[in-house]
């Protein structure tokens, strides 16, 4: 390695972590990957991608796999509520003319086509573990584990999520996350006849939308203007969703309510937001994906520039003269680029929750996705 790094530790085992530590193995790098879950688990039902994200899974080698257990598709209908179209939202192909501009898989499946990249690399998988302390000198990162053991690295990547431990112990003054008075409903069904590709409805104070994760399923997703974040029964989900949704006259939705139950996999999750600040790192250590830039779903980014960290960072570790420099060439192809994800999605949120300009809306929307398609 260029920049001088030869031993490494990512600390979480998920999208990001797993990219990352997937990346740094194929160049060379000797990687440790530390998940504090012993199970390695994915939650969720299911996640959109844009054909960006797209880009990067073929890159990585791994599209195919992700076609044949997701499914992308082109453009976004919008929906009036007698379900007739009234829009119809361009997705380009930044993937390649033959990859359509968008896709959704299952959670678990993408963790899933990730994990078992990584477990064909020689990347040392430890479960069940975190850490209980990081020294550093010029030269390495010590690091004492939850089991006892302690270990010394040229580079840790801290990828442990919105409520990051590692960012706790290096940047205790870095912002917390905020709640930002809106709430997602996901569940997984049956395709609704007639839905093709990336369908909407929008009501006041509600949102909703269903996308195909496989060729005769859709998850379907539902965001709602929660003035505090309340906690909801578990026990009560199916019947909170079912009627929300019959706010709604559009038949299909109407029906999605009808047939609503435990069974679909419904999650609930208020929606929270976080940006640190640059620098994103410490010596030889860096924060990627929601530890440092934590977005709401409105622009369907948050795992893209994720994973796309993950790539930047080791393609800058391969071709730094050393560790500072990398790791100042990460932050600058990077902190434009998912500062616009977290705070345009913020501005929409909050166009959705005071009733704002949908001529504003629509115009983040369409900026946020030309950038988005360019390339990282």
């Amino acid at each position: 390695m260029n920049s001088g790094v030869n031993r490494a530790l990512v600390i979480g085992g998920g999208f990001s972590g797993m990219t990352a530590a997937l990346q740094l193995s194929r160049q060379g790098v000797a990687v440790d990957l530390v998940e504090i879950d012993p199970g390695w688990r994915s939650y969720g039902a299911g996640i959109s991608l844009h054909g960006s994200t797209l880009r990067v899974l073929r890159d990585l080698g791994l599209l195919e796999r992700f076609l044949e257990e997701g499914y992308a598709t082109d453009g976004v209908e919008l929906r009036g509520p007698d379900d007739s179209v009234l829009a119809k939202l361009p997705t380009p192909r930044v993937a390649g003319p033959d990859i359509p501009g968008g896709g959704a898989i299952m959670r678990p499946a993408l963790a899933r086509i990730l994990r078992d990249a990584v477990q064909k690399e020689k990347v040392d998988v430890r479960l069940g573990l975190s850490f209980t302390s990081i020294e550093q000198t010029l030269d390495a990162v010590t690091v004492d584990f939850t089991d006892g053991s302690q270990r010394s690295y040229d580079l840790v990547i801290g990828a442990d999520g919105l409520y990051s431990q590692l960012r706790e112990a290096c940047f205790p003054k870095a912002p917390k996350p905020r709640f930002i008075g809106q709430s997602v409903w996901r569940a997984v069904l049956p395709k609704p006849d007639g839905i093709e590709t990336v369908t909407m409805w929008m009501g006041p104070q509600l949102k909703v939308g269903v996308n195909r994760v496989t060729a005769d399923s859709v998850y379907l997703f539902l965001t709602e203007d929660k003035p505090a974040n309340d906690f909801i029964e578990p026990a009560t989900f199916a019947e909170t969703l079912r009627g929300l949704l019959n706010r709604f006259g559009a038949p299909t939705v109407r029906r999605i309510a009808e047939t609503l139950s435990e069974d679909n996999q419904i999650v609930y999750r208020p929606l929270e937001q976080m940006l640190m600040p640059r620098p994103w790192s410490k010596g030889r250590v860096v924060l990627i994906g929601d530890a440092v830039h934590a977005t709401t779903p409105h622009l369907a980014a948050g795992a893209c520039i994720g994973i796309e960290d993950a790539v930047v960072l080791a393609d800058e570790i391969a071709r730094g003269t050393s560790v500072a420099q990398a790791l100042a060439g990460f932050e600058a192809r990077r902190w434009e680029r998912c500062r616009m994800v977290v705070e345009n999605s913020g501005r929409l949120a909050d166009i959705e929750t005071t009733g704002g300009s949908r001529e504003e809306h629509a115009a983040i929307m369409r900026a946020s996705m030309k950038t988005l398609a360019e390339a990282i």
